[in-house]
């Protein structure tokens, strides 16, 4: 292809995603039209007893009882996870370490929550950090460094608007989003920084939806990184809640839908790299099955997805589509103790922000590509929450992964591609965690 050609192309998908930005904005401004006239009672599925939701939920509650008052909210999670990690998929590593995200809050009016802090992240024995924590298979690194510990100013304003919630600065990300395992790997939350930009969650009693942009990377003239943002909508449809008369069993059916697409580039990008933009997208049903009284049997629920990733443009994956399968299923006991097997089957899939267990590429091995994974999930975990504000949790996780055939791209040692046979590995990992979320007021201010 001919430079000309190439800054054509250029050209074209920058404006493609000019024009994508603003059907985005569009979209917005058309759902606070709808909501506003369709208010609706909330509804919103997720697993309470599960531990990801535990430990990592940020509720976009505003409270209008807090009005004109001053208060401290932190939020603070210490862990220990060890990955033991064998096969061709990925290295296995330990995480160690303290989150800490201590805010100022104030709520002016009922509707409207403002939050001021930090956000920081400590690993044992560790004293220089990237500035960029986040790792992904894509060649993509953080350029500056902290000491002594990973420090993020932290801004956020909420609104709550009946069944409507707009978040600007700082979103409500992670496990708020509802995404399955395979497409948000819950150890994003020991790792992640907090998702900036903006938000809008809508809450109806048959329809909940988050969609969201989080800006990850911002570039100035004379940048040598690419701008990177990724945008997010996940939805879920309520088709069934059932009451069983006279009990408090209940029976839900949902249809979850959930698109993940993540671009880098930027009208001012200075890389050679060009556009690139990747997508995941998933499609399935969902059950539960809820016994909140029943003091051995607490609840059942089950997932079957149909996933997609597609590669609009660039060449970060080494193919441009692909598709998987996600079946799992989840027992709680005893209202803290969970069970969950899972069965995941890809070809040319991977993950934007899943484990690469979940996908057909190697972190171990960059640029190799397996034919096709199939992976098994077992998950034991215990979680509790006391007090309201204060959770503890352990939990272990096995990963029966068949890989198909891989390729390795050529090296200096090897000129010329290299064919591997497939391997069967039974990686595993185990963590504790403890979750304190305490909040005091400062000051009310009487209003004169």
């Amino acid at each position: 292809m001919s430079y000309s050609c190439f800054i054509c192309n250029l050209a074209v998908r920058n404006t493609l995603f000019m024009h994508l930005k603003r059907y985005f904005i569009l979209f917005l401004l058309a759902i606070v039209s709808l909501q506003m006239m369709h208010a609706q009672s909330s509804a919103c599925l997720y697993a309470e007893s599960s531990m990801a939701r535990r430990l990592g939920y940020q509720s976009y509650a505003v409270d209008s009882s807090q009005i004109n008052t001053l208060g401290v909210e932190v939020d603070a999670l210490a862990f220990f996870k060890d990955n033991e990690y064998d096969g061709d998929v990925q290295y296995g590593y330990s995480l160690p370490g303290v989150r800490l995200q201590p805010r100022l809050t104030y709520t002016p009016i009922k509707e409207v929550k403002l939050e001021l802090g930090l956000h920081g992240i400590i690993y044992a024995g560790a004293n220089k950090y990237p500035c960029y924590v986040f790792h992904d298979i894509p060649t993509w690194k953080g350029e500056q460094y902290q000491s002594g510990a990973h420090m993020l100013p932290f801004f956020r304003v909420t609104g709550r608007f009946k069944n409507l919630t707009l978040a600007l600065g700082n979103i409500y990300g992670g496990a708020t989003h509802g995404l399955i395992e395979p497409l948000y790997n819950p150890e994003l939350n020991l790792t992640d920084d907090p998702e900036m930009g903006c938000q809008l969650i809508v809450d109806t009693r048959r329809w909940h939806s988050d969609l969201w942009m989080n800006w990850q990377s911002y570039i100035f003239e004379e940048s040598t990184h690419q701008e990177a943002f990724t945008v997010g909508w996940t939805q879920t449809v309520n088709l069934l809640n059932k009451r069983v008369k006279h009990t408090d069993v209940r029976h839900s059916l949902h249809l979850p839908i959930q698109v993940i697409l993540q671009h880098r580039g930027g009208e001012q990008d200075n890389t050679t790299l060009g556009v690139q933009t990747v997508a995941n997208g998933a499609l399935g049903f969902q059950y539960e099955y809820l016994a909140p009284q029943n003091r051995v049997f607490n609840a059942f629920s089950a997932e079957a997805m149909a996933m997609l990733c597609f590669q609009q443009s660039g060449k970060l994956l080494p193919f441009d589509n692909g598709n998987a399968i996600w079946v799992s299923a989840s027992a709680t006991f005893i209202r803290n103790l969970r069970l969950t097997l899972g069965f995941f089957s890809g070809k040319d899939f991977c993950s934007l922000y899943g484990n690469p267990f979940f996908g057909t590429l190697s972190t171990k091995h960059p640029g190799a590509q397996f034919d096709g994974v199939t992976t098994g999930l077992l998950s034991v975990e215990y979680s509790k929450t006391f007090a309201g504000a204060y959770t503890v949790g352990a939990n272990v996780k096995a990963f029966l992964t068949s890989t198909g055939t891989f390729t390795r791209p050529a090296d200096a040692q090897n000129p010329q591609p290299t064919t591997h046979e497939g391997t069967f590995s039974t990686p595993f990992s185990f963590g504790m965690y403890f979750r304190c979320s305490p909040s005091f007021v400062i000051k009310r201010f009487i209003k004169s």
